[in-house]
């Protein structure tokens, strides 16, 4: 299985404004943790490492290490 790096969401809208709903009142470190529970979790129902591995490089795209 490969990443899916096109639009694969039936309502992005909906989604974004939830996911801006979801933060919505917290601080900012609250925010980093739902942030952080929210990949676990979506980590977690993928499961298939390769499919993490690529989600990983490409989210790491045009970052260079300190």
């Amino acid at each position: 299985m490969s990443l899916i790096l096109t639009p694969n969401l039936p309502a992005p809208d909906d989604f974004y404004e939830k996911l801006i709903n979801t933060h919505r009142g917290l601080s900012d470190e609250q925010s980093r943790d739902v942030n952080c529970k929210l990949v676990l979790l979506l980590a977690n129902h993928i499961g298939d490492p390769s499919v993490l591995e690529q989600a990983l490089a490409v989210a790491r795209e045009g970052y260079e290490t300190a």
